[in-house]
């Protein structure tokens, strides 16, 4: 069995579409939509309305004293939109602000 939901994305635009109920996770490459909604659904035991799927390519970076060009590895990115007034405590933030 192959490990769907990876982690999530945690950005300032990640949270602010929180704010509007959608939600993004990093997955595994090979899933598809029907499986990340069956995954979100039971671990977070929310109602998913619709998710959007976007391979984000590998880019070309220069690393060492030699600065020998490596490529990073491409991931997917699933943004999954739930239910209204549903919520996933994973993006909830906690403390002040100043």
């Amino acid at each position: 069995m192959k490990q769907i939901l990876i982690k999530p994305v945690i950005t300032e635009k990640s949270m602010v579409d929180a704010g509007r109920g959608k939600y993004t996770f990093c997955v595994n490459l090979q899933s598809t939509k029907n499986e990340i909604v069956q995954e979100v659904e039971e671990s977070f035991k929310v109602k998913v309305l619709s998710v959007k799927t976007i391979v984000v390519k590998g880019k070309i970076k220069q690393v060492g004293s030699k600065r020998k060009k490596i490529t990073t590895s491409s991931w997917k990115k699933a943004i999954v939109e739930l239910a209204s007034g549903q919520k996933i405590d994973l993006f909830e933030v906690t403390g002040e602000q100043k």
